[in-house]
């Protein structure tokens, strides 16, 4: 288990020290809160990787994909998901199994879809600026 603190001032050393510990998984479910910042470290994330696209949000096209220097990375937002059925429709169960970074905002709406080998990421609004990050895996 890995955890930070952080605040929007520093949310890109903490997404580069994230990639430090984490450059070989490719699963990450993000868990919190509407307005916790998912969002907004998953785009630090991506800053980090140097994506050459504009990182935004998934939630009405359930999927992005953007372009790093090392690959892929599927951006993943849930929110309108009933259940695991309409996750498979919407091919998220494909990117999950893709072999690409996946980054999944509201994972537990699929709990039986992630891989073994997956990152849990649990992120806590402490106050208005302040973020604070639990990292989990086996």
């Amino acid at each position: 288990m890995q955890e930070w603190t952080f605040t929007l001032g520093t949310i890109n050393e903490t997404a580069a020290a994230f990639w430090k510990l984490y450059d070989q998984w490719k699963v990450f479910a993000f868990y919190g809160q509407m307005g916790a910042g998912k969002t907004t470290f998953i785009h630090a994330l991506c800053q980090a990787k140097k994506v050459s696209s504009t990182v935004g949000s998934p939630t009405f096209s359930i999927i992005n994909e953007y372009s790093y220097p090392g690959g892929i990375i599927e951006h993943i937002d849930l929110y309108r998901l009933k259940n695991e059925e309409e996750a498979i429709r919407a091919g998220v169960e494909d990117a999950l199994y893709s072999g690409n970074i996946c980054l999944l905002e509201w994972a537990e709406r699929i709990p039986s879809l992630f891989p073994e080998n997956t990152v849990n990421v649990y992120l806590k609004a402490l106050d208005a600026q302040t973020r604070h990050l639990r990292v989990e895996h086996k």
